[in-house]
């Protein structure tokens, strides 16, 4: 209940249409069990019981009331009136007549709850779906790092589907199908207050049994759902690495992987459905074996002619019964569906739950321009508690200067990069931007003063325009100009649809030298104070570099920059070389200073380069 209780503070919507549902499920059940009421009439006159005494007791209208009781009485009322001015015949006319009034309005009621209801049932799920998005993007790169891709879009799809199907189960079973049983229950009493108490048996008999059908099976069904992740985690990566897997002639082994992935799904997922298809047959055995009871009972009572019950009203009681049935298999079967959503809900909740690590620490300070100078003081981060991959780093990025961080794959100066922008925080120690903690600083303020270029571009499969502009309300001749600073405007109108040319998935549709300046056409566009440049052609052949370095240096103009060199080349005129071995640095200096240093690391750099 409380995972539900939940859910419906996403349903914005719940409050205006709570009532219209409630109002048209209310007249949908009273005109749908009416029918029911009015077989009691219509039999007395077929096997010729209807009297004079009885119409005598309808012939005053009472006060209007929206009680079956009512409109049961108004039907008898010109029912009688009927039977008295035109007979039998025209008794039985003015019956059929109304039946089919009463299966109309039911069913146009029914079909405007059931609008109604859809209506909640895709406002809450756009919200829930929405909500977790939001939330999801906002997490911290480590949380990333934990997580399978294929997980977060399970939860964002299949698990919401989930969800989306068993709120519709839930509102039916709460608000509609309970309220039509109770009336239901309420009518029969009306008919034979023995027969109704009889015929209670079922509500616990068929409760109790469907419980312990579905006491494991929100277990099951989380079960179903973590493989289904599984299955969308592994075809993420397959798809997204098609490249090696066929370089490697890997498709068998792909195959077995994820017929074993797939296995388990189904495996998990009969166990699920069968424990699940198992309430509906249980309800309704249990059903007619009530229905028999009650032939029994009250074929008793008609037949001892005791005037406890009359035939007519014993058919109409069996015909009205038999409808009981079916919100209680709805109700049945709902119970057994919502375990599922159930399950979904609570993945989708513990995203919700989980709070970013990455906070910003009172008093909070609002930074929009940068002054003066960086300073990373005594700095040590691990990924993993007990593995430093940072050790007592220190230095200053005076503003205007460019830093360069230099040394062996795997020393730490991607992570310093990163620390920057607050992608991860340090573990110890503490960097400042004009002498404010990174961690008091608004994240909006923080990474708004930078751009960062990284090795890999990403791109989205959209227009080159949209990927330059991505974040930006920029206007097509602010873009161009970017795209000019980024040696990428002439390439781009030789392009089919110039600015509007869709790139494909990841920019695959470009080259890796004009993805690159897309993304330096993208940094330019910000125009960033501070600029961070993560071995940003380390991956082009030399033509490509020309390019792209060009572009870098028409960006890092007037620019504090922080940068990141695979080749020493890119890195000679930079105002502070850092040597980083091992998450320390171990040598700094300018590049004349640096390779003056006999056997020094970065003159060992430079030799293998």
């Amino acid at each position: 209940m409380k995972t539900y209780l939940r859910l419906l503070s996403y349903a914005s919507s719940i409050r205006k249409y709570v009532f219209p549902y409630f109002g048209f499920s209310l007249l949908g059940s009273l005109f749908g069990i009416l029918n029911f009421t009015l077989l009691i009439p219509l039999l007395n006159v077929l096997f010729n019981q209807a009297s004079a005494n009885q119409a005598a007791l309808y012939r005053t209208l009472p006060e209007f009331s929206v009680s079956p009781s009512y409109f049961s009485f108004v039907f008898n009322h010109y029912f009688y009136g009927a039977l008295e001015s035109y007979g039998r015949l025209g008794a039985l006319q003015y019956a059929c007549g109304a039946i089919i009034t009463s299966v109309l309005l039911a069913n146009v009621f029914r079909y405007f709850s059931q609008r109604i209801l859809k209506t909640v049932e895709a406002d809450t799920i756009a919200s829930l779906r929405q909500a977790v998005f939001e939330r999801a993007i906002r997490m911290d790169l480590s949380y990333f790092s934990e997580q399978k891709k294929g997980n977060l879009m399970s939860r964002l799809t299949t698990d919401v589907q989930e969800v989306e199907n068993s709120i519709g189960r839930a509102f039916t079973a709460t608000f509609k199908e309970i309220f039509t049983l109770i009336m239901f229950f309420v009518f029969l009493a009306s008919m034979s207050v023995k027969l109704t108490l009889f015929s209670l048996i079922i509500l616990p008999l068929s409760g109790g049994v469907i419980a312990l059908i579905t006491r494991r099976l929100r277990r099951a069904a989380g079960e179903v759902q973590q493989h289904l992740s599984g299955i969308i985690s592994l075809l993420d990566e397959t798809f997204g690495a098609m490249r090696v897997v066929k370089a490697f002639r890997a498709e068998p082994v792909m195959d077995a992987k994820f017929q074993e992935t797939n296995l388990r799904y189904r495996h998990s997922l009969l166990r699920m459905v069968f424990r699940q298809e198992l309430t509906s047959p249980v309800s309704e055995s249990l059903g007619v074996l009530v229905v028999t009871g009650i032939l029994m009972y009250g074929g008793i009572l008609v037949i001892s002619g005791d005037g406890e019950l009359s035939a007519s009203t014993f058919i109409a009681f069996i015909a009205t019964f038999s409808q009981v049935m079916r919100p209680a298999k709805v109700i049945a079967d709902a119970f057994s569906g919502i375990q599922r959503g159930v399950a979904s809900a609570d993945r989708i909740i513990e995203i919700l739950d989980t709070e970013s690590e990455i906070q910003v620490e009172e008093p909070a300070i609002p930074v929009k321009e940068f002054t003066q100078s960086i300073r990373f003081e005594s700095v040590g981060f691990a990924y993993v508690p007990g593995r430093s991959v940072l050790t007592e780093v220190s230095f200053e990025i005076p503003k205007g200067q460019t830093i360069a961080l230099v040394g062996a794959s795997g020393g730490g100066k991607s992570t310093l990069a990163d620390l920057l922008p607050r992608f991860y925080d340090a573990t110890s120690g503490k960097i400042t931007v004009d002498d404010v903690p990174l961690k008091q600083i608004p994240l909006a303020d923080l990474r708004a003063l930078m751009g960062i270029v990284t090795q890999e571009s990403v791109l989205f499969n959209d227009s080159i325009f949209n990927n330059i502009a991505f974040g930006t309300d920029a206007t097509l001749e602010e873009v161009q100009a970017a795209a000019q600073i980024a040696n990428a405007h002439e390439f781009i109108e030789a392009s089919p649809d110039g600015y509007a040319t869709m790139i494909g998935d990841r920019g695959s549709k470009l080259s890796g030298g004009q993805r690159q300046r897309i993304s330096i056409a993208r940094a330019v566009l910000r125009n960033p104070p501070i600029l961070i440049l993560d071995e940003a052609t380390s991956a082009l052949d030399n033509e490509s570099e020309k390019l792209v370095q060009a572009a870098l240096s028409n960006l890092m103009k007037n620019r504090t920059v922080l940068v990141i060199a695979h080749r020493l080349s890119t890195i000679q005129h930079a105002d502070q070389i850092l040597v980083v071995d091992q998450g320390q640095i171990v040598e700094r200096g300018t590049h004349k200073e640096l390779i003056a240093i006999p056997d020094g690391a970065y003159a060992k750099l430079s030799q293998l380069k």
